[in-house]
C-alpha cells in the first residue's frame, strides 16, 4: 500500500500541470484572438486611409496629365506656325529665284542667238580676209620674185643673224660683267691668300755636288781598277761624275732618295778616309737609314705644319719622300705644303670646309713620291695611293682633278686647282728648260692657227697671252666673241701650261685708195 502514497501525489501532480497548461493555451488563444481582431481593425482603417488617398492622388494626377496636355498642345500648335510661316517664306523665296532663273535664261537664249550671229559675221569675214590675204600674198610674190617659202627662208635667215648679233652682243656683256666681277672676287681672295702665305723658293736640280777635302780623295774613291766606284754605283743606284772639277764629285740620278743615300754615304765615307767595298755597304745601309728616318720626320713635320691629323703612316712616309723630288726644279714636299696653306687659305675666305681643303691640298702630289718606280701619271698614282689608304672620296676626286684628268665637280677641287696653280705660277717657284718652253709656244701658235679665218697668232709675254689677227672679211663683230671663247675652250682642253693665258683677237678693217 506505500507504492499509493508514491503513486497519487505524483498522479495530482501531472494532472495539476495538465489543466494548468489548459488553462494556459485557452488564455493565450483568447488573447491572440483579441490581438488579431485588433490587428484586422487596424488594416481595415489602413486600407480604407490607402483607398481614400489613392483617390485623390489619382485625382490630381489626372489634373498635371491634363494640364501637360494642354501646354504640348499649345507649344505644338506654336511650332506647327512658325513652321507654316518658314514655310511659306521659302516658297516665296523660291518662286522668286525660279523668276529669276526664267529670266536668265531667257537673257542667255538672247545672247546666244546674238553669238551664233557674231560668229557667221566673224567666219564670213575671215573668208573676206583669206581672199585678201591670198591676194595680197600674189601680189607680193610677182613684186618681190620670190615664193612664200623663199621669203621665209630669207626671213628666218635674217631672224637668225640678227638673234646671233644679239646673242654675241649679249655673251660679250654678260662675259665683261662676270669676269669684271669674278677678277675683282678672285684678286682679292688670292691676294690675301698669298699674303698670309708667303714662302722662300729655291730651285733644285737632279744631280748633287759632293765636296772632296783634296784631289787625291777622287782616286781614293774609284778604288783600284775602279772596283770602290763600281761598287758604290751598283749599290745605290747612282752614277758618279768624276771630272776636272777641282774638289768636287757630282752624284748623278733621276730618283731622288737613291741620290741622298747616295750622297749622304759618300760624304761618310770621306770622313771616315777607310774606302772599301765592304766598308761602302756598311756606310750605305747607315745612309739609307737616316734617309729613312728623315723622311719619316719630314712627313710628320708636313703634316703638323699644315694641322692634318689621322695620317695613314704610309701617308706619311709617301709625304717625306717628296723631300727629295723635284718638278720644274721646285721641291715637292714644300710646294705641297704651300697649296695646303693656300688652299686652307681660299677655303676660309669661301665659307667651305678648311681641313678638308688643307688635306686634298696636301696630298694632291702624293703620286710623285713613286712615279719613278711605278708605271703611269703622278695624278693616277696619287689618287691610287690616297684611295689604297682610305681617305676620302672628296680628296680622291681633288687628285684626280688637280691637272684636269677629270671634270672638277666640287668647290675643294677648284680651290686645289688654284692653289697648285698659285704655287707652281709665283715667279721663282719653277723653272722650265728653253726646248720644253719654245715646245709649248709653237704648240699654243699652231692650235691658234687651226681656226678658219685666222690670218696669224702670235705667242707673246712668256706664252701668257696669245694674239691673233683675222681676216675681216670671213670673220665678222660678232663672231669675234664666239672665236675668242672657242679658242680659249680649246686651249683649256688641250694644253697645260702655269697660270693662265690670255686669248686677244683682233680684227682691222682697212680701206685704201689713191689720189691721182
Amino acid at each position: 500500500m506505500d507504492w499509493l502514497y508514491i503513486v497519487l501525489p505524483i498522479a495530482g501532480f501531472i494532472v495539476g500541470a495538465i489543466i494548468f497548461f489548459l488553462v494556459g493555451v485557452a488564455y493565450r488563444k483568447k488573447v491572440a484572438e483579441q490581438a488579431i481582431g485588433s490587428a484586422e481593425q487596424e488594416a481595415m482603417r489602413i486600407v480604407n486611409e490607402a483607398i481614400k488617398g489613392g483617390e485623390s492622388k489619382k485625382r490630381e494626377m489626372l489634373l498635371e496629365a491634363k494640364e501637360e496636355i494642354h501646354k504640348s498642345r499649345t507649344e505644338y500648335e506654336k511650332e506647327v506656325k512658325e513652321r507654316r510661316a518658314d514655310l511659306t517664306k521659302q516658297e516665296r523665296r523660291l518662286q522668286q529665284k525660279e523668276e529669276s532663273l526664267d529670266k536668265k535664261m531667257d537673257n542667255y537664249e538672247r545672247k546666244e542667238e546674238e553669238l551664233h550671229k557674231k560668229q557667221q559675221a566673224v567666219a564670213a569675214t575671215q573668208e573676206e580676209v583669206n581672199l585678201v590675204k591670198k591676194s595680197q600674198l600674189e601680189m607680193l610674190e610677182k613684186i618681190s620674185g620670190l615664193t612664200q617659202e623663199e621669203a621665209k627662208t630669207y626671213l628666218l635667215k635674217n631672224i637668225e643673224t640678227e638673234a646671233r648679233h644679239d646673242a654675241a652682243v649679249r655673251l660679250k656683256e654678260i662675259d665683261a660683267e662676270l669676269k669684271e666681277e669674278a677678277d675683282e672676287r678672285a684678286r682679292e681672295i688670292i691676294s690675301i691668300a698669298i699674303q698670309r702665305c708667303a714662302a722662300d723658293h729655291a730651285a733644285e736640280a737632279t744631280v748633287s755636288v759632293v765636296s772632296l777635302p783634296n784631289d787625291e780623295m777622287k782616286g781614293r774613291i774609284i778604288g783600284r781598277e775602279g772596283r770602290n766606284i763600281r761598287t758604290l754605283e751598283t749599290i745605290t743606284g747612282v752614277d758618279l761624275i768624276i771630272d776636272d772639277t777641282p774638289e768636287a764629285i757630282t752624284v748623278s740620278s733621276f730618283e731622288p732618295v737613291r741620290r741622298e743615300i747616295a750622297r749622304l754615304a759618300l760624304e761618310k765615307l770621306i770622313a771616315d778616309g777607310r774606302i772599301h767595298p765592304t766598308r761602302i755597304e756598311d756606310m750605305v745601309e747607315k745612309a739609307r737609314r737616316e734617309v729613312e728616318q728623315t723622311i719619316r720626320k719630314e712627313g710628320e713635320r708636313a703634316a703638323f705644319e699644315t694641322g692634318i691629323n689621322g695620317l695613314h703612316p704610309e701617308l706619311i712616309k709617301l709625304l717625306g719622300r717628296q723631300k727629295y723630288r723635284t718638278s720644274y726644279g721646285q721641291n715637292v714636299l714644300n710646294h705641297s705644303i704651300e697649296v695646303a696653306h693656300i688652299a686652307g687659305l681660299l677655303a676660309s675666305e669661301l665659307g667651305v670646309d678648311v681641313p678638308l681643303a688643307k688635306r686634298a691640298g696636301l696630298l694632291h702630289d702624293l703620286g710623285k713620291s713613286v712615279d719613278h718606280e711605278m708605271e703611269g701619271s703622278h695624278v693616277q698614282l696619287g689618287a691610287e695611293l690616297a684611295r689604297k689608304y682610305r681617305e676620302s672620296p672628296e680628296v680622291v676626286h681633288a687628285i684626280e682633278a688637280h691637272h684636269g684628268d677629270v671634270e672638277a665637280t666640287s668647290v675643294i677641287d677648284c680651290l686645289v686647282q688654284a692653289a697648285d696653280a698659285i704655287s707652281a705660277a709665283r715667279p721663282g717657284a719653277r723653272r722650265e728648260n728653253v726646248e720644253n718652253y719654245i715646245r709649248r709656244l709653237e704648240k699654243l701658235e699652231e692650235l691658234t692657227n687651226s681656226y678658219p679665218g685666222v690670218e696669224k697668232a702670235y705667242a707673246i709675254q712668256a706664252g701668257r697671252e696669245v694674239r691673233i689677227m683675222v681676216k675681216p672679211e670671213e670673220v665678222t663683230e660678232d663672231n669675234m666673241v664666239l672665236l675668242a671663247h672657242d679658242i680659249a675652250k680649246k686651249i683649256e682642253t688641250e694644253m697645260e701650261y702655269p697660270g693662265q693665258i690670255k686669248v686677244n683677237v683682233i680684227r682691222e678693217t682697212k680701206a685704201v685708195e689713191y689720189a691721182k
